[in-house]
């Protein structure tokens, strides 16, 4: 078991409150203020889970600038109070960046059928119409 540091600690925690701000600012009808703090946040949590150096090489490789460009285009647009807009182009850009991720996160939650307990809660959720 690999032991987390406190700083990553820190950054899940900041991680959280920025998702929980991002969302609850898109429920209040895109509120600039909330999307604004929601996503420097996340920002900042991601900087202390993988630290500045990964974060900078990870939003700046070649094969991800165009998603890191619209991404990051979407957080200065929401922090300059064009909330729709950018958070229009903040979500293409996450789907740019993780566009290689999803196949795999979808072979895992399809795989999760296989997990002992899950296993009955799904075949009994499927009788339930």
């Amino acid at each position: 078991m690999m032991a987390i540091a406190e700083f990553q600690k820190i950054g899940v925690g900041l991680m959280g409150f920025g998702f929980f701000f991002l969302l609850f600012g898109v429920l209040l009808y895109f509120d600039s203020v909330l999307l604004a703090f929601g996503n420097i946040l996340f920002l900042t949590g991601l900087m202390f889970i993988i630290g500045l150096r990964r974060t900078a090489h990870f939003f700046f490789q070649r094969q991800k600038f165009r998603g890191s460009f619209f991404f990051l285009g979407g957080v200065s647009l929401v922090l300059c109070r064009w909330p729709i807009i950018g958070m229009l182009l903040e979500s293409y850009g996450f789907v740019l960046i993780f566009r290689s991720f999803f196949p795999m996160a979808l072979a895992f939650m399809l795989s999760s059928v296989n997990i002992p307990y899950l296993t009955g809660f799904f075949s009994s959720s499927s009788s339930m119409v």
